[in-house]
């Protein structure tokens, strides 16, 4: 109980002390390994997940097993899509897998609706929440509506830089290629052109921002 209030006094400074006392009282804290799926599509949710340590990556998946990526979750944040799929008891519609040791604070979903009709800053939290997700949803569409895969994958680049806070990104081109619903042939390509600009340099599962 203890630690999970240290956690959320270190990653939801935003919570008030009730809300606080609720959490830590009835959630729990569990450890997740690189590579686990935590949340599949079809699936129905029994908590909402508080990242506290380490990156979920969140997929959709489509009718022929394609993957396209979302957005990431990480310390201080939670799935929107949990909110609504726990309150209302629906199906998830992402799928989630653990990309960095992951610790997360479980919530009961028996608590979302009383949180969101009796703690205010429960209910700002979810609220502020839809809307980041929205926009990165936002972002996502404009990406392949209106812009060219180099213009992607430069973008994805800046946003992996930002996440990793590091210049250096360990992805491999096959996973940047599933991130950007691409090839590898084709990203790799563009890697190598954005290498001869001296926009990047390519390591061994990795690309430097220079």
């Amino acid at each position: 109980m203890e630690l999970i209030k240290q956690n959320l006094n270190t990653y939801y400074p935003q919570f008030d002390e009730d809300l606080k006392h609720i959490i830590a009282t009835n959630g729990r804290i569990q450890k997740f390994k690189v590579g686990e799926t935590i949340m599949q599509q079809g699936q129905f949710l029994k908590h909402t997940m508080l990242i506290t340590r380490g990156r979920v990556k969140l997929l959709s998946e489509g009718e022929d097993g394609e993957e396209f990526f979302m957005y990431y979750l990480e310390a201080g944040q939670a799935c929107a899509l949990s909110f609504v799929c726990a309150q209302k008891n629906k199906k998830s519609d992402l799928d989630a897998t653990i990309i960095e040791d992951t610790e997360a604070i479980l919530i009961p979903i028996e608590l979302m609706d009383e949180l969101m009709i009796k703690n205010k800053s429960w209910y700002y939290f979810v609220l502020d929440t839809y809307r980041s997700r929205f926009r990165e949803l936002l972002d996502v569409i404009k990406s392949v509506a209106f812009h060219s895969m180099d213009e992607r994958l430069s973008y994805y680049l800046v946003k992996q830089k930002n996440a990793y806070k590091s210049n250096l990104i360990t992805l491999t081109h096959e996973q940047i290629a599933n991130d950007l619903n691409s090839s590898r042939v084709v990203i790799s390509r563009l890697l190598k052109q954005m290498e001869t600009q001296k926009k990047v340099k390519l390591h061994r599962n990795a690309v430097e921002i220079l």
